[in-house]
């Protein structure tokens, strides 16, 4: 009985996921969701006490590898530079065997206007983007990036890039590699900041 509960609440994030992927958050509604899972909206309201409670259920759903690819990151023993691209070529493999989920990341600005939603949506940007300037500071007393170079400024330049980048993936339906953009671009940034240049 508790997994087929388990599993019913996981069936109804992931609807979720794919009606905000198909149709936009603008067009989600607890009804449409219920009808998809072959429910009623009384049955989707037992796992989840309201739409608000069924979305940060979804933003942890979205985030819910970031604190398993920190963790494997350290067990590896890997150098901070290293750790950035492990990090960031998680992500991206994730998102390319799973699409949908990147629409989660497009409308984290839209749910951050939810009273009850905001602070989620800052919890996910927030632990992601201080994961990756911790990861800078590190590379800089290591020598790899300049000393120079502001660390929250550079996290957000990382963040940044990778988020248009998969927008872009997004709107051209795939049409090409979001790891090999992706990493390339990493690089590329990585490079521009290293010490010594």
């Amino acid at each position: 009985m508790g997994m087929n509960i388990l599993h019913r609440k996981v069936r109804l994030i992931i609807t979720t996921i794919e009606i905000i992927d198909e149709l936009g958050i603008q067009r989600l509604s607890t009804r449409e969701i219920a009808k998809r899972q072959g429910v009623s909206e009384a049955t989707l309201f037992r796992h989840f006490k309201s739409k608000s409670e069924l979305l940060i259920a979804v933003l942890d759903y979205y985030s819910q590898f970031d604190s398993d690819i920190f963790q494997s990151a350290k067990m590896k023993g890997l150098g901070p530079r290293n750790a950035i691209k492990y990090f960031i070529t998680s992500l991206v493999e994730y998102y390319e065997n799973y699409p949908a989920i990147t629409s989660i990341m497009q409308v984290l600005d839209v749910l951050r206007y939810d009273p009850e939603l905001v602070d989620k949506v800052k919890d996910v940007i927030h632990i992601r983007s201080g994961y990756i300037k911790q990861l800078v500071e590190e590379a800089q007393l290591a020598g790899e990036i300049s000393p120079d170079v502001d660390c929250d400024n550079l996290a957000d330049i990382i963040s940044g890039f990778w988020r248009e980048i998969c927008l872009k993936w997004r709107l051209d339906n795939q049409s090409f590699s979001l790891k090999d953009r992706t990493l390339a671009t990493l690089e590329m940034v990585l490079n521009s900041f290293h010490s010594g240049y």
